[in-house]
């Protein structure tokens, strides 16, 4: 841990002493890269005490849309990165269950933003695997460009759940869950919809839901990272079909399993008409399922994942949820477990 903390010290009196010019010369994607390898050190100092942490490389399917189709590399799998969490309190000999943690963000990556919620889930003794997908940010511009949102980055997390599933026989493949906020929330919609069965239950916070809406109200910038060449090349008007196959609302049919979908009324991200659209969808398809729209929670975006009491208060709600169909060993039972187990106070 001390030589971690000393690489982490050296990175950042390395990056604050850097010449101004010099800080410039740097691509966002260097930039990206040196932040993340600081990002990743802080990992061990705010989880360590409790959770044996590590990330492996796995592979993905082949890109959607080869940009090159006669290149050596085209056909290849992808390579992506996933982070691993496993309690420091297992016993070998013995099962636990695992959550799939998609991140946010259509450009982003896993990062300690959520370490207070990872402590939360180490605590009830889950086995938590977080893949960063393609096109997450960190990993310099072919991760970036390879972004394939609402395609095959889904198959990605898929591919983290069933290593986690195949690799390590403290992992019970009959007892995972998925769960995830915002665009993870759309990729926990995806994997419950795509493979039936897999999942024992799924949460979805603010989940993005219909990508055909959500152009409507997003700003330009946003659009064109969906119709650059790189990704979908086409805009909504353009190519619906592709657009709709990518959307969430547009599978409802397929759901069987165990879901839970929170929204805010103040969201300043995911409208709230987005997730009404899902909720709606599902309604209307006759499936069984759990939702619960807050009313100007403070927080917008982000109510549930603050570090608030009352963010707390909502998220013993998720877990008890989760808890009904993963039986973790040490399920919260209070508000004041929880905040114990995550701030450590």
């Amino acid at each position: 841990m001390k030589n971690r903390l000393v690489i982490f010290v050296a990175f950042v009196c390395c990056l604050c002493t850097m010449p101004g010019i010099v800080r410039a010369q740097l691509s966002v994607h260097q930039f990206d890269q040196l932040m993340k390898k600081i990002d990743d050190v802080l990992w061990y100092e705010k989880v360590g005490d409790i959770a044996h942490v590590d990330k492996v490389i796995l592979c993905g399917p082949p890109r959607w849309k080869e940009s090159n189709p006669t290149s050596m590399s085209a056909g290849n799998e992808l390579k992506f990165r996933a982070y691993i969490f496993i309690p420091k309190s297992v016993d070998e000999n013995k099962k636990y269950p695992l959550i799939v943690f998609p991140h946010s963000g259509v450009h982003a990556d896993m990062d300690t933003y959520y370490a207070h919620i990872i402590r939360e889930l180490i605590a009830q003794e889950y086995i938590v695997v977080a893949a960063d997908y393609r096109g997450s940010t960190g990993y310099g511009a072919g991760t970036y460009n390879n972004i394939d949102y609402g395609g095959l980055e889904n198959e990605d997390v898929y591919i983290s759940r069933n290593y986690m599933v195949d690799n390590f026989d403290i992992v019970d493949g009959n007892r995972v869950g998925i769960m995830g906020w915002s665009h993870g929330g759309m990729i926990t919609l995806m994997n419950l919809f795509n493979y039936p069965g897999q999942y024992k239950c799924g949460f979805a916070g603010v989940p993005v839901s219909d990508v055909i809406m959500r152009m409507g109200y997003a700003s330009d910038s946003y659009r064109k990272i969906f119709s650059a060449k790189n990704h979908i090349g086409q805009t909504a008007k353009d190519n619906i079909a592709e657009y709709k196959r990518r959307s969430p609302v547009w599978h409802a049919e397929k759901l069987k399993d165990p879901l839970l979908i929170y929204t805010n009324t103040s969201d300043d991200d995911v409208n709230v008409v987005e997730v009404e659209s899902m909720i709606r969808a599902l309604k209307a398809e006759g499936k069984k399922f759990e939702y619960k729209i807050f009313e100007r929670a403070p927080g917008a975006h982000s109510f549930d994942r603050l570090d608030t009491y009352e963010s707390s208060k909502i998220r013993l709600d998720i877990y008890k949820f989760m808890g009904r169909y993963l039986k973790p060993n040490k399920p919260f039972g209070s508000v004041k477990e929880l905040r114990k187990a995550a701030y450590k106070f």
